[in-house]
């Protein structure tokens, strides 16, 4: 047996760093060291507030308390993502958590609302999911843990300040052993036969000795690609946003238990309500627009009074060919960037220590473990990264050079099939490990107007008359478990979630 690792130096704070130090320090306790390098003269790139139910699981792994937490993120809960306008002009549908059809699974349910469709074109999906209602009457709870009762498939994430996520989860690790070390990188030794990567040294002199490396260096990854060359794959053929903007503005009415995305004519806004704020942003191509047009159509789409002056961002969408190199491990930004349109960024920061986990080496560092987490990692960002381009190949704007682009370009084969057997028969594909289930693949594929040639003629013998009778009636169970939830913020209150005004 190799020797056991005893100290583990993550480069980088924010939301990523402090993850990886709260959870790593939580899974192998004093048995190993756990050391956060970060300096105050970078900033924290706050893009991504929203998450999904996943983030829960992580949350429980490190011991957050959902109202402590919820109180100083000022976090609110999150039912779906609204997408407004995606799948043409005027239009507007949700992807919803949970699972569609009011069963614990989705089963036959798709065959079955492909047959409610052919009587009743306007069958609206949003009946047959607790989430889906309950977003749209802006209420919200804890999942019930009755299995007979529909409120036990509400199923529910967050929206936090990212920033404030990563300040709640900074005390908590410290509090618990982690080492926090402010300064500056300005030089990495290694060893010169294998490039493995031995100390930081620091702008006041100071050297920072590990064993395994975890870089959160954000986008410009200072460990896995500026000492050890890890390479990129571009996905930007596929995904051609490649700037943002965001800015808070003022709360004006409830925070609703959604996200929304809003196409726009070079890419999608995000709205995320918070407690005290909205938080807002444009993610778009600069092959189809500028900065200046850009920072317009934010601020035209504010609905309350701007509360900080907008920050642009620069990226490429894509992935490091080795998220792992060496002894150094890339989370977060560092890893690679997907756009924020179905809340996976720090999702991503979760599966990739997961995954470390998982892989965990000793000090030999062996390279068959190695081989193992970047084939898992590569595979969860290969089936996410299908999953954003589905939404925007799946559209029927026109008009708008970006659109036509997205709606016509080629896309991955792994897609294409996907696609494919949709098309044909309402097949949905997804195996039980991926992130994105069944009912995901459905909700946006029917929300974006794709519609089967016909269902599977295994349920031919199907009466229309006994299938509608009997989804009319699932429809109301689901509506009234629903209507008897609180509403969102009065539920917040009550839950002790709610953060007292500032004052």
């Amino acid at each position: 047996m190799g020797e056991a690792i005893q100290s583990i130096v993550i480069l980088g704070g924010g939301s990523a760093g402090w993850m990886a130090a709260a959870l790593l320090n939580a899974a192998l306790g004093k048995r190993c060291a756990v050391t956060v390098v970060e300096s105050a003269e970078i900033g924290v790139v706050g893009v991504g507030e929203a998450t999904i139910p996943a983030i829960r699981q992580f949350n429980a792994m490190v011991g957050l308390k959902e109202p402590a937490f919820m109180r100083a993120t000022r976090a609110t809960l999150k039912l779906g993502i609204e997408f407004v306008d995606w799948g043409c002009s005027g239009e507007r549908y949700l992807h919803p958590f949970g699972v569609l059809g009011g069963q614990p699974t989705l089963g036959v349910f798709p065959q079955h609302f492909l047959r409610l469709m052919a009587a009743d074109p306007d069958a609206s999906l949003e009946d047959y999911s607790v989430c889906a209602l309950a977003a749209r009457l802006g209420r919200a709870g804890p999942a019930a843990t009755d299995p007979a009762t529909p409120l036990s498939q509400l199923m529910s994430a967050y929206h936090f300040d990212a920033v404030l996520y990563g300040r709640f989860l900074r005390r908590l690790a410290e509090g618990r052993g982690v080492r926090r070390i402010e300064g500056e990188v300005v030089a990495v030794d290694q060893r010169p036969e294998d490039g493995f990567v031995e100390r930081l040294r620091l702008k006041d002199g100071r050297a920072v000795e590990g064993e395994l490396f975890i870089d959160c260096s954000g986008f410009r990854g200072l460990l896995i690609e500026g000492a050890l060359a890890a390479g990129y794959d571009d996905w930007s053929r596929w995904l051609p946003v490649d700037r943002a903007i965001a800015a808070p503005c003022a709360k004006v009415g409830p925070a609703a238990p959604y996200t929304q995305s809003i196409a726009q004519e070079a890419g999608w806004r995000w709205r995320i309500p918070l407690q005290h704020r909205t938080g807002n942003g444009y993610v778009y191509s600069s092959a189809f627009t500028d900065d200046g047009r850009a920072e317009t159509v934010l601020r035209e789409g504010l609905d309350g009074a701007l509360e900080a002056e907008p920050r642009k961002l620069r990226f490429v969408t894509g992935r490091r060919r080795a998220a792992w190199k060496a002894n150094v491990v890339a989370l977060g930004l560092a890893s690679g960037f997907i756009e924020p349109l179905e809340s996976t960024s720090l999702h991503m920061v979760h599966s990739g220590l997961q995954a470390l986990l998982k892989f965990f080496p000793d000090r030999s560092f062996s390279p068959v473990l190695r081989a193992g987490y970047n084939a898992a990692v590569k595979a969860e960002g290969e089936l996410i990264r299908d999953f954003i381009i589905l939404h925007y190949h799946a559209t029927r704007r026109s008009g708008d050079p970006f659109w036509d682009y997205v709606r016509t370009m080629p896309i991955p084969d792994s897609l294409a099939e996907r696609v494919a057997l949709y098309a044909e028969r309402g097949v949905l594909v997804s195996g039980s490990d991926e992130l994105f289930s069944p009912s995901s693949w459905m909700a946006v594929m029917h929300g974006q107007g794709l519609r089967p040639r016909r269902a599977s003629p295994l349920y031919d013998g199907v009466s229309p008359a006994a299938l509608a009778t009997e989804y009319a009636a699932t429809a109301r169970r689901l509506r009234r478990s629903v209507e008897a939830l609180p509403l969102h913020e009065a539920y917040l209150a009550d839950a002790g979630a709610w953060a007292e005004p500032e004052a």
